[in-house]
């Protein structure tokens, strides 16, 4: 057993070396980085050092022109944040945060900039929330896409499918678990188009709760203390922009 976790961790260790090379010849630098972060891309690309490589320079371009000042404040969401839809939690059972969307507050956006930007703002923010004095670089989240009381106004599949592609493409093995609450009969047929658009990694971390079991399952992963009251836990709901994030350390 021994033996074969020593092969495991010389292998991950030639894969990140490989990978930081290929990095460097693409013109890019792995300086501000640590293993945590390059392995979230090397995982994601079942541990091929060039596709990680390739993936982690579009992850750096792609901050670069969305996010320059290497963050998305509230001023440039405001539509969004005032639409109330996006709560943040405490930390699951495991250690994760854990960020609620409540779908019946949404409408399809009207700016898409706005809208991409304000994906980048939650995520930011909600992966942020768990540091313990500054990033690891392999921190998790869990969401929870609450789809009570949705009506037909409500429904945006391109608003899912950037979310989601944002996830699996810029915060690469970021997601520890999506629970998907109350589904109602008439998105059934719209998830299937978003789904369309998700890889299976990302598919297997996604879990329609319909049942008593999955209900449970999904209470045990969030755990009592940080789900709110109305999905069986003892906590209230806190907006995301009424969160103040503790400092990082230098």
């Amino acid at each position: 057993m021994e033996g074969n976790q020593e092969i495991a961790l010389t292998q991950m260790r030639i894969a990140l070396t490989q990978m930081r090379k290929s990095i460097e010849n693409l013109g890019c630098s792995t300086e501000k980085y640590g293993e945590p972060t390059l392995m979230r891309f090397l995982i994601a690309r079942s541990m091929d050092p060039d596709k990680a490589a390739k993936m982690f320079v579009l992850w750096q371009k792609w901050r670069a022109s969305l996010v320059p000042n290497g963050f998305i404040s509230d001023s440039e969401v405001p539509d969004e944040l005032a639409a109330k839809k996006i709560y943040l939690q405490g930390l699951s059972t495991k250690g994760y945060p854990v960020m609620i969307v409540k779908g019946c507050n949404h409408f399809p956006s009207k700016d898409q900039l706005q809208f991409k930007k304000f994906v980048v703002h939650l995520l930011d923010k909600t992966i942020a929330s768990s540091f313990k004095g500054r990033e690891t670089g392999n921190e998790k989240l869990i969401g929870i896409l609450d789809l009570q009381n949705l009506s037909l106004k409500n429904v945006d599949a391109r608003a899912l499918i950037t979310g989601f592609q944002f996830l699996q493409s810029y915060y690469p093995e970021r997601l520890a678990k999506c629970f998907i609450l109350h589904m109602p009969w008439f998105f059934v047929s719209i998830w299937r188009l978003v789904s369309r658009f998700l890889e299976k990694a990302t598919l297997e971390k996604i879990v329609i709760v319909t049942n008593d079991d999955e209900r449970s399952d999904f209470i045990k992963a969030v755990g009592e203390e940080t789900l709110p009251e109305e999905y069986g836990g003892r906590a209230k709901l806190r907006l995301l922009q009424e969160v103040e994030l503790a400092p990082l350390e230098d």
